[in-house]
Protein backbone atom coordinates (compact mmCIF):
# COMPACT_ATOMS: atom_id res chain seq x y z
CA UNK A 1 0.00 0.00 0.00
CA UNK A 2 1.45 3.34 -1.06
CA UNK A 3 1.00 6.57 0.88
CA UNK A 4 -1.06 9.32 -0.68
CA UNK A 5 1.05 12.32 -1.73
CA UNK A 6 0.79 15.33 0.56
CA UNK A 7 0.55 18.92 -0.59
CA UNK A 8 3.47 21.32 -0.28
CA UNK A 9 1.58 23.28 2.36
CA UNK A 10 1.01 20.17 4.48
CA UNK A 11 4.65 19.17 4.04
CA UNK A 12 5.88 22.54 5.29
CA UNK A 13 3.46 22.39 8.21
CA UNK A 14 4.70 18.94 9.22
CA UNK A 15 8.34 20.01 8.97
CA UNK A 16 7.64 23.11 11.07
CA UNK A 17 5.82 21.15 13.78
CA UNK A 18 8.63 18.61 14.02
CA UNK A 19 11.24 21.39 14.22
CA UNK A 20 9.22 23.22 16.87
CA UNK A 21 8.66 20.15 19.02
CA UNK A 22 12.26 18.89 18.86
CA UNK A 23 14.88 21.64 18.87
CA UNK A 24 17.73 19.15 18.50
CA UNK A 25 16.31 17.20 15.55
CA UNK A 26 18.39 17.19 12.36
CA UNK A 27 16.37 16.75 9.19
CA UNK A 28 17.43 14.37 6.44
CA UNK A 29 15.96 13.62 3.02
CA UNK A 30 15.17 17.31 2.39
CA UNK A 31 16.86 17.35 -1.02
CA UNK A 32 14.08 15.16 -2.41
CA UNK A 33 11.51 17.77 -1.40
CA UNK A 34 13.59 20.62 -2.86
CA UNK A 35 13.74 18.81 -6.23
CA UNK A 36 10.02 18.01 -6.32
CA UNK A 37 8.15 19.52 -9.23
CA UNK A 38 5.53 20.98 -6.86
CA UNK A 39 8.19 22.88 -4.91
CA UNK A 40 9.88 24.12 -8.08
CA UNK A 41 6.51 25.19 -9.51
CA UNK A 42 5.71 27.19 -6.36
CA UNK A 43 9.15 28.82 -6.46
CA UNK A 44 8.56 29.75 -10.11
CA UNK A 45 5.14 31.20 -9.28
CA UNK A 46 6.60 33.37 -6.51
CA UNK A 47 9.46 34.53 -8.73
CA UNK A 48 7.10 35.47 -11.53
CA UNK A 49 4.79 37.33 -9.12
CA UNK A 50 7.77 39.33 -7.84
CA UNK A 51 8.80 40.16 -11.37
CA UNK A 52 12.28 41.56 -11.65
CA UNK A 53 14.77 42.03 -14.43
CA UNK A 54 16.37 39.13 -16.30
CA UNK A 55 19.71 37.75 -15.15
CA UNK A 56 22.97 37.27 -17.01
CA UNK A 57 21.39 34.89 -19.56
CA UNK A 58 18.87 37.55 -20.65
CA UNK A 59 15.88 35.19 -20.38
CA UNK A 60 12.57 36.76 -19.35
CA UNK A 61 9.42 35.08 -18.03
CA UNK A 62 7.87 35.62 -21.46
CA UNK A 63 10.73 33.65 -23.04
CA UNK A 64 10.22 30.83 -20.56
CA UNK A 65 6.46 30.72 -21.13
CA UNK A 66 7.11 30.52 -24.87
CA UNK A 67 9.59 27.68 -24.29
CA UNK A 68 7.13 25.93 -22.00
CA UNK A 69 6.93 26.41 -18.23
CA UNK A 70 6.57 22.69 -17.46
CA UNK A 71 9.44 21.82 -19.78
CA UNK A 72 11.57 24.51 -18.11
CA UNK A 73 10.85 23.10 -14.63
CA UNK A 74 11.45 19.53 -15.79
CA UNK A 75 14.90 20.58 -17.05
CA UNK A 76 15.77 22.09 -13.67
CA UNK A 77 14.51 19.03 -11.81
CA UNK A 78 16.57 16.73 -14.03
CA UNK A 79 19.73 18.75 -13.35
CA UNK A 80 19.09 18.66 -9.59
CA UNK A 81 18.46 14.92 -9.51
CA UNK A 82 21.48 14.15 -11.71
CA UNK A 83 23.73 16.46 -9.66
CA UNK A 84 24.70 18.50 -12.73
CA UNK A 85 23.07 21.77 -11.65
CA UNK A 86 25.50 24.71 -11.57
CA UNK A 87 24.37 28.31 -10.91
CA UNK A 88 25.09 30.93 -13.54
CA UNK A 89 27.02 34.10 -12.62
CA UNK A 90 24.52 36.79 -11.52
CA UNK A 91 24.09 40.12 -13.24
CA UNK A 92 25.47 43.08 -11.29
CA UNK A 93 23.31 46.19 -10.90
CA UNK A 94 24.47 49.25 -8.93
CA UNK A 95 21.70 51.08 -7.08
CA UNK A 96 22.49 54.69 -6.02
CA UNK A 97 22.22 55.42 -2.29
CA UNK A 98 21.40 58.70 -0.59
CA UNK A 99 24.99 59.31 0.57
CA UNK A 100 26.37 59.28 -2.96
CA UNK A 101 27.50 55.66 -2.73
CA UNK A 102 25.99 52.69 -4.52
CA UNK A 103 24.57 49.37 -3.38
CA UNK A 104 25.30 46.42 -5.64
CA UNK A 105 22.51 43.97 -6.39
CA UNK A 106 23.46 40.60 -7.86
CA UNK A 107 20.46 39.45 -9.88
CA UNK A 108 20.35 35.69 -10.56
CA UNK A 109 18.81 34.38 -13.75
CA UNK A 110 15.28 33.00 -13.46
CA UNK A 111 16.53 29.41 -13.44
CA UNK A 112 18.67 30.12 -10.38
CA UNK A 113 15.89 32.11 -8.73
CA UNK A 114 13.65 29.06 -8.98
CA UNK A 115 16.28 26.82 -7.38
CA UNK A 116 16.99 29.34 -4.61
CA UNK A 117 13.27 29.76 -4.05
CA UNK A 118 12.80 25.99 -3.77
CA UNK A 119 15.62 25.77 -1.20
CA UNK A 120 14.06 28.64 0.74
CA UNK A 121 10.59 27.05 0.76
CA UNK A 122 11.88 23.88 2.44
CA UNK A 123 14.54 25.33 4.75
CA UNK A 124 12.26 28.15 5.88
CA UNK A 125 9.85 25.59 7.35
CA UNK A 126 12.70 24.27 9.51
CA UNK A 127 14.32 27.49 10.65
CA UNK A 128 11.13 29.48 11.17
CA UNK A 129 10.61 27.25 14.22
CA UNK A 130 13.99 28.38 15.58
CA UNK A 131 13.82 32.10 14.85
CA UNK A 132 13.56 34.57 17.72
CA UNK A 133 10.38 36.67 18.09
CA UNK A 134 12.38 39.90 18.04
CA UNK A 135 13.30 39.57 14.33
CA UNK A 136 10.72 40.68 11.78
CA UNK A 137 12.32 40.81 8.35
CA UNK A 138 11.17 38.54 5.51
CA UNK A 139 9.30 36.12 7.74
CA UNK A 140 5.76 34.72 7.36
CA UNK A 141 3.06 36.60 9.28
CA UNK A 142 5.47 39.46 10.08
CA UNK A 143 5.84 42.93 8.65
CA UNK A 144 7.75 46.20 9.05
CA UNK A 145 4.65 47.72 10.66
CA UNK A 146 4.78 45.14 13.42
CA UNK A 147 8.42 46.05 14.07
CA UNK A 148 7.48 49.75 14.20
CA UNK A 149 4.69 49.03 16.69
CA UNK A 150 7.11 47.11 18.92
CA UNK A 151 9.64 49.96 18.87
CA UNK A 152 6.92 52.47 19.75
CA UNK A 153 5.79 50.25 22.62
CA UNK A 154 9.35 50.08 23.96
CA UNK A 155 9.71 53.87 23.85
CA UNK A 156 6.54 54.23 25.90
CA UNK A 157 7.79 51.75 28.51
CA UNK A 158 10.68 53.72 30.06
CA UNK A 159 13.27 52.82 27.41
CA UNK A 160 14.38 56.27 26.30
CA UNK A 161 17.99 55.55 25.27
CA UNK A 162 18.15 54.17 21.74
CA UNK A 163 21.13 52.56 20.01
CA UNK A 164 20.82 52.60 16.23
CA UNK A 165 23.13 49.88 14.92
CA UNK A 166 24.55 49.96 11.41
CA UNK A 167 26.41 46.86 10.23
CA UNK A 168 29.23 47.43 7.76
CA UNK A 169 28.41 45.70 4.47
CA UNK A 170 26.60 42.93 6.31
CA UNK A 171 25.51 40.80 3.35
CA UNK A 172 29.02 41.01 1.86
CA UNK A 173 30.55 39.99 5.22
CA UNK A 174 28.70 36.70 5.73
CA UNK A 175 31.22 33.86 6.02
CA UNK A 176 30.10 30.83 4.08
CA UNK A 177 31.57 28.26 6.48
CA UNK A 178 29.80 29.84 9.46
CA UNK A 179 26.47 29.95 7.62
CA UNK A 180 26.83 26.32 6.49
CA UNK A 181 27.65 25.30 10.07
CA UNK A 182 24.46 26.95 11.30
CA UNK A 183 22.40 25.21 8.61
CA UNK A 184 24.07 21.87 9.40
CA UNK A 185 22.85 22.07 12.99
CA UNK A 186 19.37 21.35 11.65
CA UNK A 187 19.96 19.71 8.27
CA UNK A 188 21.69 16.34 8.00
CA UNK A 189 21.64 16.12 4.24
CA UNK A 190 24.88 16.39 2.27
CA UNK A 191 23.04 17.11 -0.98
CA UNK A 192 21.24 20.10 0.53
CA UNK A 193 24.44 21.50 2.02
CA UNK A 194 26.27 21.00 -1.29
CA UNK A 195 23.49 22.83 -3.15
CA UNK A 196 23.53 25.73 -0.68
CA UNK A 197 27.31 25.91 -1.02
CA UNK A 198 26.99 26.13 -4.83
CA UNK A 199 24.48 28.98 -4.46
CA UNK A 200 26.82 30.86 -2.13
CA UNK A 201 29.99 30.28 -4.14
CA UNK A 202 28.35 31.51 -7.37
CA UNK A 203 29.03 35.08 -6.24
CA UNK A 204 32.46 34.71 -4.67
CA UNK A 205 34.34 33.34 -1.69
CA UNK A 206 32.45 35.43 0.85
CA UNK A 207 29.09 37.12 1.24
CA UNK A 208 25.50 36.46 0.25
CA UNK A 209 24.19 38.28 -2.83
CA UNK A 210 21.38 40.78 -2.33
CA UNK A 211 18.73 40.19 -4.93
CA UNK A 212 18.22 36.43 -4.69
CA UNK A 213 15.34 34.63 -2.91
CA UNK A 214 17.69 32.77 -0.56
CA UNK A 215 19.54 35.85 0.77
CA UNK A 216 16.94 37.05 3.34
CA UNK A 217 16.64 33.57 4.86
CA UNK A 218 20.43 33.24 4.98
CA UNK A 219 20.68 36.59 6.80
CA UNK A 220 18.10 35.53 9.38
CA UNK A 221 19.89 32.21 9.99
CA UNK A 222 23.24 33.98 10.33
CA UNK A 223 21.98 36.48 12.95
CA UNK A 224 19.59 34.20 14.82
CA UNK A 225 22.06 33.49 17.64
CA UNK A 226 22.52 37.24 18.10
CA UNK A 227 18.74 37.66 18.34
CA UNK A 228 18.49 35.02 21.06
CA UNK A 229 21.47 36.46 22.91
CA UNK A 230 19.65 39.76 23.33
CA UNK A 231 16.40 38.01 24.17
CA UNK A 232 18.22 36.31 27.06
CA UNK A 233 19.69 39.65 28.14
CA UNK A 234 16.20 41.16 28.10
CA UNK A 235 14.89 38.42 30.36
CA UNK A 236 17.87 38.69 32.73
CA UNK A 237 17.59 42.47 33.13
CA UNK A 238 13.82 42.89 33.27
CA UNK A 239 12.61 45.05 36.16
CA UNK A 240 9.28 43.69 37.40
CA UNK A 241 6.64 44.31 34.72
CA UNK A 242 9.07 46.49 32.75
CA UNK A 243 11.87 45.53 30.40
CA UNK A 244 15.23 47.20 30.91
CA UNK A 245 16.18 46.65 27.28
CA UNK A 246 14.56 45.61 24.05
CA UNK A 247 16.11 44.52 20.77
CA UNK A 248 14.42 44.65 17.38
CA UNK A 249 15.87 43.54 14.02
CA UNK A 250 14.58 43.74 10.47
CA UNK A 251 17.09 42.04 8.13
CA UNK A 252 20.33 43.95 8.89
CA UNK A 253 18.60 46.95 10.51
CA UNK A 254 18.99 46.71 14.29
CA UNK A 255 17.70 49.00 17.02
CA UNK A 256 18.28 48.47 20.75
CA UNK A 257 16.37 50.41 23.41
CA UNK A 258 17.62 50.59 26.99
CA UNK A 259 16.29 52.05 30.22
CA UNK A 260 17.75 55.40 31.32
CA UNK A 261 16.45 55.51 34.89
CA UNK A 262 18.84 56.05 37.80
CA UNK A 263 21.09 53.01 38.23
CA UNK A 264 20.19 51.78 34.73
CA UNK A 265 22.49 54.32 33.07
CA UNK A 266 25.30 51.73 33.00
CA UNK A 267 23.33 49.62 30.51
CA UNK A 268 24.01 51.51 27.30
CA UNK A 269 27.83 50.96 27.16
CA UNK A 270 27.39 47.40 28.47
CA UNK A 271 24.86 46.60 25.74
CA UNK A 272 27.17 47.97 23.05
CA UNK A 273 30.01 45.81 24.35
CA UNK A 274 27.77 42.71 24.33
CA UNK A 275 26.84 43.52 20.72
CA UNK A 276 30.46 43.95 19.62
CA UNK A 277 31.55 40.71 21.28
CA UNK A 278 28.87 38.61 19.60
CA UNK A 279 29.33 40.21 16.18
CA UNK A 280 33.06 39.49 16.45
CA UNK A 281 32.25 35.76 16.56
CA UNK A 282 30.36 36.25 13.26
CA UNK A 283 33.20 38.36 11.81
CA UNK A 284 30.76 41.20 11.22
CA UNK A 285 31.74 44.77 12.07
CA UNK A 286 29.68 47.69 13.32
CA UNK A 287 29.86 50.85 11.24
CA UNK A 288 30.99 53.27 13.95
CA UNK A 289 30.29 56.29 11.75
CA UNK A 290 26.61 55.47 11.34
CA UNK A 291 25.92 53.75 14.66
CA UNK A 292 24.65 56.32 17.14
CA UNK A 293 23.04 56.67 20.56
CA UNK A 294 19.90 58.79 20.85
CA UNK A 295 18.31 60.11 24.03
CA UNK A 296 14.62 60.65 23.27
CA UNK A 297 14.11 62.41 26.62
CA UNK A 298 16.16 65.29 25.21
CA UNK A 299 13.93 65.63 22.16
CA UNK A 300 16.24 63.70 19.83
CA UNK A 301 14.72 61.51 17.12
CA UNK A 302 15.67 57.90 16.48
CA UNK A 303 15.26 56.32 13.07
CA UNK A 304 14.17 52.84 12.02
CA UNK A 305 12.86 51.43 8.74
CA UNK A 306 12.41 54.84 7.11
CA UNK A 307 10.61 56.49 10.03
CA UNK A 308 11.63 59.01 12.68
CA UNK A 309 10.46 58.41 16.27
CA UNK A 310 10.15 61.37 18.64
CA UNK A 311 8.88 61.35 22.22
CA UNK A 312 6.62 64.42 22.59
CA UNK A 313 3.89 65.66 24.93
CA UNK A 314 0.27 66.17 23.95
CA UNK A 315 -1.97 69.01 25.13
CA UNK A 316 -2.54 67.22 28.44
CA UNK A 317 1.25 66.94 28.90
CA UNK A 318 1.09 63.19 28.44
CA UNK A 319 3.90 61.53 26.46
CA UNK A 320 3.30 59.87 23.13
CA UNK A 321 5.49 58.84 20.22
CA UNK A 322 5.34 60.95 17.07
CA UNK A 323 6.07 58.78 14.04
CA UNK A 324 6.91 60.54 10.75
CA UNK A 325 8.46 59.55 7.41
CA UNK A 326 12.13 60.48 7.18
CA UNK A 327 13.25 63.23 4.83
CA UNK A 328 15.33 60.63 3.01
CA UNK A 329 12.16 58.65 2.24
CA UNK A 330 10.42 61.71 0.80
CA UNK A 331 13.42 62.55 -1.37
CA UNK A 332 13.63 58.94 -2.57
CA UNK A 333 10.03 58.79 -3.86
CA UNK A 334 10.44 62.18 -5.55
CA UNK A 335 13.60 60.95 -7.27
CA UNK A 336 11.83 57.81 -8.45
CA UNK A 337 8.93 59.82 -9.89
CA UNK A 338 11.35 62.20 -11.55
CA UNK A 339 13.27 59.30 -13.10
CA UNK A 340 10.06 57.74 -14.43
CA UNK A 341 9.17 61.05 -16.08
CA UNK A 342 12.59 61.29 -17.71
CA UNK A 343 12.36 57.76 -19.07
CA UNK A 344 8.79 58.17 -20.34
CA UNK A 345 9.85 59.34 -23.78
CA UNK A 346 6.85 59.92 -26.04
CA UNK A 347 4.46 57.68 -24.07
CA UNK A 348 0.93 59.05 -23.59
CA UNK A 349 0.41 60.76 -20.25
CA UNK A 350 -2.29 58.26 -19.11
CA UNK A 351 0.17 55.41 -19.73
CA UNK A 352 2.84 57.19 -17.69
CA UNK A 353 0.39 57.67 -14.84
CA UNK A 354 -0.57 54.00 -14.95
CA UNK A 355 3.10 53.13 -14.44
CA UNK A 356 3.44 55.72 -11.70
CA UNK A 357 0.35 54.77 -9.68
CA UNK A 358 1.64 51.41 -8.29
CA UNK A 359 4.82 53.12 -7.11
CA UNK A 360 2.83 55.82 -5.31
CA UNK A 361 0.41 53.26 -3.90
CA UNK A 362 3.22 51.17 -2.42
CA UNK A 363 4.91 54.20 -0.87
CA UNK A 364 1.67 55.55 0.60
CA UNK A 365 0.59 52.15 1.94
CA UNK A 366 3.88 51.81 3.80
CA UNK A 367 4.01 55.33 5.29
CA UNK A 368 0.30 55.91 5.95
CA UNK A 369 0.61 54.38 9.46
CA UNK A 370 2.53 57.45 10.67
CA UNK A 371 1.77 61.13 11.20
CA UNK A 372 2.28 61.61 7.48
CA UNK A 373 -0.13 64.41 6.51
CA UNK A 374 2.65 66.92 5.91
CA UNK A 375 4.83 64.41 4.04
CA UNK A 376 1.89 63.23 1.94
CA UNK A 377 0.98 66.80 1.05
CA UNK A 378 4.57 67.50 0.01
CA UNK A 379 4.82 64.43 -2.21
CA UNK A 380 1.30 64.85 -3.65
CA UNK A 381 2.02 68.49 -4.60
CA UNK A 382 5.27 67.43 -6.21
CA UNK A 383 3.59 64.72 -8.30
CA UNK A 384 0.86 67.12 -9.42
CA UNK A 385 3.49 69.68 -10.41
CA UNK A 386 5.47 67.12 -12.44
CA UNK A 387 2.35 65.93 -14.27
CA UNK A 388 1.24 69.45 -15.08
CA UNK A 389 4.74 70.37 -16.25
CA UNK A 390 4.71 67.36 -18.56
CA UNK A 391 1.29 68.32 -19.95
CA UNK A 392 2.49 71.90 -20.58
CA UNK A 393 5.55 70.61 -22.38
CA UNK A 394 3.47 68.25 -24.52
CA UNK A 395 1.17 71.14 -25.52
CA UNK A 396 4.25 73.22 -26.42
CA UNK A 397 2.99 76.18 -24.43
CA UNK A 398 5.21 78.95 -23.11
CA UNK A 399 6.50 78.06 -19.69
CA UNK A 400 4.88 80.95 -17.85
CA UNK A 401 3.27 78.57 -15.36
CA UNK A 402 2.87 74.87 -14.80
CA UNK A 403 -0.80 74.77 -15.73
CA UNK A 404 -2.58 74.95 -12.36
CA UNK A 405 -5.61 76.60 -13.97
CA UNK A 406 -5.64 74.75 -17.28
CA UNK A 407 -5.30 71.26 -15.75
CA UNK A 408 -7.33 71.14 -12.57
CA UNK A 409 -7.27 68.44 -9.90
CA UNK A 410 -10.52 67.12 -11.34
CA UNK A 411 -8.73 66.56 -14.66
CA UNK A 412 -5.64 64.96 -13.09
CA UNK A 413 -7.53 62.61 -10.81
CA UNK A 414 -10.85 62.18 -12.57
CA UNK A 415 -9.76 62.01 -16.21
CA UNK A 416 -6.13 60.89 -16.12
CA UNK A 417 -6.67 58.62 -13.12
CA UNK A 418 -3.76 59.79 -10.95
CA UNK A 419 -3.49 57.91 -7.65
CA UNK A 420 -5.55 59.53 -4.89
CA UNK A 421 -5.85 57.26 -1.82
CA UNK A 422 -3.72 59.34 0.58
CA UNK A 423 -5.77 58.50 3.66
CA UNK A 424 -3.92 57.76 6.91
CA UNK A 425 -4.39 54.51 8.85
CA UNK A 426 -2.83 54.89 12.31
CA UNK A 427 -0.38 52.22 13.42
CA UNK A 428 -2.01 49.52 15.52
CA UNK A 429 -0.88 48.55 19.00
CA UNK A 430 1.87 45.95 19.10
CA UNK A 431 -0.50 43.36 20.57
CA UNK A 432 -2.73 43.59 17.48
CA UNK A 433 0.05 42.16 15.29
CA UNK A 434 0.59 39.02 17.38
Amino acid sequence: MTKAPISLQDLRRRIYRKAKSDRAHRFWGMYTHIAKIDTLAEAYRISKANGGAPGSDGLTFEDIEAYGRQRFLDDIRAELLQGTYEPSPPRRVDIPKGDGKTRTLLIPCIRDRVVQGSVKIILEAIFEADFCPNSYGYRPQRSPHRALAEVRRSLLRRMFKVIEVDLSAFFDSIRHHLLLEKIARRVQDDQVLALVKKILKATGAMGVPQGGPFSPLAANIYLNDLDWQFERLRQETEDGPYDSLNYHRFADDIIILVSHHGSKQWMEPWVQEQLRQHLATLQVQVNAGKTRVVNTLQGEACSFLGFDFRRVLNRRQQPYVLLTPRKKARLAIKAEIRQMMRESGAQPVPAIIQRMNPVLAGWVHYFRVANSNRAFGEVRDYVEMKVRTLLSRRKRRQKRSIGWKRWSNEYLYGVLGLYWDWQLQPLKNAAAYR
